[in-house]
């Protein structure tokens, strides 16, 4: 492992989704504007970033870069504008003897991430004098792994918030060096919440990075006896149980939008609800004798949706599509989707 540098903090950038953009954006702000003092010297240097290969996307399926590496390529007209040199974008498969090489080259003094999505092991760290952080939207001890904004939706919480912290050899179990904390409304979706998060880590890092260049970054150790965890999505945590109540659900709805969007079968067509609220009031439309089973559809109102029975209390769908087909607010739905009234989903 090689000495740090003593003129610019060499950074690398590990991220992919987007959420991880405007940092990237506030990291080549620093390197190319902010971070050059009166004397020239430039204090840090984005050397370069790393991002998951391309992948299909899109009906067609072609491969296609990270939201990452595209925002990296939109920026690089602003380097050499600047006479400076773009980071390095590497793609690689695994973070094995090949990426180290890579990686080494650059000369690194720091890693930086943010929803990366891989475990960087320690001879990986070892390339990096100065070690590591990582951004994670929660407020860490609290749902460490890699879903915190769908769960703190899904348990709805109060607050929340965004941490970063130093990397360690355990997940999100690094010394905390800056935390903020984010109330929630509750109508909040992981969409939203995670573009607020999104927002908050671009202005929290520059500052971090800021602190460690200076000597006056203190960690603070985390509670173990706090913690929680959250584990990855899949397609069928989507799936929703009309047994559980109205609120839950509709929780849900918010929690897992955009990603794995929660759905329903009618009959054997797969039924995606893309916005809903608890209701109350009395049904339009169903008649006195209506089963009131869960996933039964009562009937409308007329202010604001289609009227489902769940196990606690009544979910109003606003927002709805079938699988290959597009997002219809409630009255469209209900006017190509003949006899929905009175069916039982799920």
């Amino acid at each position: 492992m090689r000495e740090a540098r003593q003129t610019a903090m060499r950074i690398i950038y590990a991220g992919s989704p987007a959420i991880a953009v405007p940092t990237l954006e506030s990291l080549a702000g620093l390197a190319l504007e902010d971070a050059v003092p009166p004397d020239g010297e430039a204090v840090f240097d984005l050397a370069g970033l790393l991002t998951n290969p391309d992948s299909p996307r899109g009906r067609h399926g072609k491969p296609e870069p990270t939201d990452l590496a595209a925002a990296a390529r939109a920026l690089e007209a602003r380097f050499e504008q600047a006479r400076r040199k773009p980071p390095v974008i590497l793609k690689p498969e695994r973070l094995g003897a090949a990426a180290r090489g890579e990686i080494e080259a650059l000369h690194p003094d720091l890693l930086v991430s943010f929803a990366y999505g891989r475990i960087f092991g320690p001879k990986f760290l070892a390339l990096f004098p100065l070690g590591g952080i990582n951004v994670h939207p929660s407020l860490l001890p609290a749902y460490r792994g890699p879903t915190p904004i769908p769960q703190a939706i899904l348990n709805g919480d109060r607050e929340t918030g965004i941490s970063v912290q130093r990397l360690a050899p355990e997940m999100d179990c690094g010394d905390i060096l800056a935390q903020e904390t984010v109330p929630l409304t509750g109508r909040e979706t992981a969409a939203s919440l995670g573009q607020d998060m999104a927002g908050r880590a671009a202005r929290l890092v520059p500052r971090v990075l800021r602190d460690i260049a200076s000597g006056l970054a203190r960690g603070r150790p985390q509670d173990p006896e706090k913690a929680s965890y959250c584990g990855l999505l899949s397609k069928e945590d989507g799936r929703i149980d009309w047994n559980m109540s109205a609120r839950r659900i509709e929780a849900q709805v918010r929690a897992y939008t955009p990603w794995p969007l929660s759905w329903t079968m009618d009959g054997e067509r797969c039924l995606y609800i893309l916005q809903a609220d608890v209701g109350g009031g009395a049904a339009q439309g169903s008649g006195q004798d209506t089963p009131r089973t869960p996933g039964t559809v009562l009937g409308v109102d007329k202010e604001r949706g289609i009227l489902v029975q769940t196990g606690d209390g009544v979910l109003i769908l606003a927002m709805l599509r079938y699988q290959a087909k597009k997002a219809l607010e409630w009255r469209a739905f209900l006017n190509g989707a003949r006899g929905f009234i009175g069916r039982r989903l799920g």
